[in-house]
Parts: structure tokens; sequence; C-alpha cells
């Protein structure tokens, strides 16, 4: 395992070492927050030190800041005011004594405006274990449900979507059925042109979160370019061709905090919506390994967020999958804020942490898929993130016991740039089977 930790320089301003800080795109204000540890890691027991700056169009600006300590995404447990001269001070955020993250939330008002910023900082984070258990028939109940999977065939309708053709690959509308109720995902289908038979890797990229229409699917053209079949999915069984207005329609009407997918079932882990949603990943790798193109050897899963997850979530059921490339997956250690530990997206509330819930959770938590993967595994994720917090990332990373190489980069949240996406994809090449 190589342990690839990213220094992020984004300005470099007078006196200022090695920094790392979020430049807002075309804002006038800029905080900068350096620990004391470059790398942003501590040890238990270890203090922490950030040194903060404030600017407003690149000038020092005095002010006070108030600020709030807390673990990762929990209460905060301490505050405090600190005065930054010349723009700059310090603040002790202490330690942690059992592994973990450590959250500095920032706070100043300057000329009648607020402005807010955070920074984590890890403590022991190789020492960081999942809250969640695999339950003793965790692999029995997905042998089962892949058993009866393999009773349906393989049914599927496959059109040209001419407006996302290239030069260089020909696109195509998939509509894919799952199982006897015509339960079905669509998908963008990408395949070179001119693809002999046996030639072609194929890569599976699973969705974010929400309702919504299959983003952008030109995106990752590049993975079409190198000579792969990229197969773009959806997972609720909606046409992507819709408007934006209507997707916002049905996203409003069942995916609102009170009934989102994600809680649909969830106190029967027979009944739960994730459920076909997991399966038909591995109907989706069925499609992709039938075709005549695919090179017999190669299936690679990327996705970033719920797409991470249900990448991790494939390698685990299905050991065709040769690669697993993942940005900050969510759905990990869901069940923690039940022992008021830092739990993962997407963050249940605490009426919702029954008894029936957690023990469902238990059979669809990313942590005890990870315990299966095989594959060879990259996996990115930032520290400042507070939708897929770093907590959970590590817990998933720490459970992987696959080949496996990360890429850090602590400055992030819950982002990726497009230089390291294209990375993924250079990655994959090299891997190659």
């Amino acid at each position: 395992m190589r342990n690839i930790v990213v220094a992020v320089m984004l300005l470099c301003l007078t006196a200022i070492g090695a920094s790392a800080e979020n430049y807002p795109y075309r804002s006038d204000y800029l905080w900068v927050t350096v620990p004391d540890h470059a790398d942003w890691l501590y040890e238990t027991g270890e203090k922490a030190t950030i040194e903060v700056q404030f600017y407003k169009y690149g000038i020092p600006r005095d002010c006070e800041v108030s600020y709030e300590i807390a673990d990762d995404m929990l209460d905060a447990d301490s505050e405090g005011t600190a005065k930054l001269k010349n723009g700059r001070g310090t603040i002790n955020i202490g330690t942690r004594n059992t592994p973990g993250f450590r959250d500095l939330r920032l706070s100043t008002t300057v000329d009648g405006t607020k402005y807010v910023h955070h920074i984590k900082v890890g403590f022991s984070v190789d020492k960081i274990v999942p809250f969640t258990k695999e339950p003793d028939d965790f692999k029995a109940f997905w042998d089962k449900n892949l058993e009866e999977l393999k009773s349906f065939p393989l049914t599927y309708t496959k059109e040209l979507a001419t407006e996302y053709c290239t030069d260089k690959a020909d696109c195509y509308l998939v509509k894919l059925t799952i199982n006897k109720q015509k339960q079905a995902v669509y998908a963008y289908l990408f395949i070179p042109k001119n693809a002999q038979k046996g030639s072609c890797p194929v890569v599976l990229c699973p969705p974010g979160a929400g309702i919504k229409t299959i983003k952008e699917p030109l995106r990752h053209r590049y993975y079409a370019d190198n000579g792969c079949i990229r197969m773009e999915m959806e997972i609720h069984g909606l046409d992507p061709r819709m408007s934006d207005e209507k997707f916002d329609e049905i996203s409003r009407a069942f995916n609102g905090r009170e009934n989102g997918y994600l809680n649909n079932g969830l106190d029967d882990r027979d009944r739960y919506y994730m459920k076909r949603v997991y399966l038909s990943l591995v109907r989706c790798i069925d499609l992709l390994t039938s075709l005549p193109e695919w090179d017999g050897r190669n299936v690679i899963m990327q996705g970033g967020s719920q797409g991470g997850a249900l990448s991790i979530v494939a390698a685990g059921l299905d050991n065709r999958v040769t690669q697993c490339i993942v940005n900050h997956p969510a759905l990990s250690d869901m069940a923690a804020y039940s022992a008021g530990l830092t739990g993962g997206y997407p963050h249940f509330s605490k009426d919702m942490m029954t008894p029936e819930n957690i023990t469902t959770m238990a059979y669809y938590d990313v942590v005890n898929f990870a315990r299966y993967v095989t594959a060879d595994t990259y996996m990115t994720w930032g520290y400042n993130d507070s939708t897929c917090p770093p907590t959970t990332s590590y817990a998933v990373w720490n459970t992987l016991t696959c080949p496996k190489e990360c890429l850090l980069t602590p400055i992030n949240e819950h982002w990726t740039s497009e230089e390291t996406e294209q990375g993924h994809c250079e990655w994959m090449l090299k891997h190659l089977k």
C-alpha cells in the first residue's frame, strides 16, 4: 500500500510556510487555517494548534473570531474567542484520547457580514474502527438474494442516444429490468467506436445521492476515449430524459427528510429500498460482462459519495470486480450515532435509531461489504468533509484488507477536483489485468 498525502498549497502569502486553505471562488474574503502538523494528523494525547488567518480583498483584517470545538459531526464541547492581529491568531484545540477527528468551527463578523469556516484534524486515524458489527448471517443473507437474482433472466433494452455520441464512442440509453416485479434502472452506456471483440475493460459508475437525472453523462468521457466501456447509471428507474423540473417534482414528493428513499423500509431488511439498488449493481455487471466487446478480465467500479458506497458494495457482493475506485463513501458506519459516535451519511436522526432500523442498517452498511472486497482499491477523501466525514472514511479504509492505495486531500470538503477525477482513470489504466 502506498499512502499519498497531498500538501495543498492554493495561495502563497508572505511569511506563510506550508499552509492549506480553501479559497472561495470569486470571493472577497479568505480564511487560512494552518495546523502545526503539516499532514493535519496527530497521535492521541498530542495537542493540536491551528493558526487562523482572515483576509478581505487580500488584506489581513483584525477581528475577533468566535470558535467551537467538537468531535467530528457532533455537538460542540468547548467554545471561546480569539483576536486576530494583522489578520492572524492561534487557537489550541487540545487533543483526543481516542482515535478520531476534532473540528474547529470558526465565525467572525467583518463590515457587517458574518463569515464562517472550519477545519478538522485527525488523531491516531489508523486506529479508527467502525462501530457497526457484521451480522452473523450477513453473507448468507446476500448469497440468498444473489441466487434469487440469477433466477431472473438478463432483460434490457438499448437504443442509440445520439445526443451523447462522440467521435470516439457511441452512446446508448439502456433500461435494465432487475426482477420479476419489473423494477428497473436506466443507464447511459458508452462503447468505443469500432471496438473489437474481447478488447474493452468495463467500468460501472453508480450515482451520488438523490432523485435526479444522470448529470453530465459526458463528464468522464475520457474512460471511453481510452478504450473502456463505461456505464453511467441511476438507481430509481426514472428515465433520465425527463426534464429537471419533473425530477425536482418527484424528489420533493418522495425524497423529503421524513420520507426519503434511504428511510424507506428501513425497519425490515427484506423491504428496505436499497435492497433492489444493491442487487441492481450486480445485474449491471451481468449486462456489461455479456457484451462481446468486454475483454473478459477487467470489471471496474468507480464512484463518489453514495456512488462510492455502491462501488464498494458491488465489489463486496461480486468477485468479478477487479478494481474499485472510490471517493469519500457514504452509507458507512451509519448506526454509530446511536452510541454518541460519529456516523456517516445520510446522518439518520435520533428518532430513526430504533432497534429494528439499526439491525437493518448493519446488512446495508458499507463497512460490512468492505470486509469482502478483494479487488484492487483506490480511495480518496478529504478531512473537512461534513457530508461523508473523514471518521467514517477511515472506518472503511481501515476495514479493507484488499490491495489498496489512497489519496488524502485534507482541505477537501465534499468535492473532488477534475484533476483528481482524471487521476482515477489514470490509476485504473495502470492496474488493468
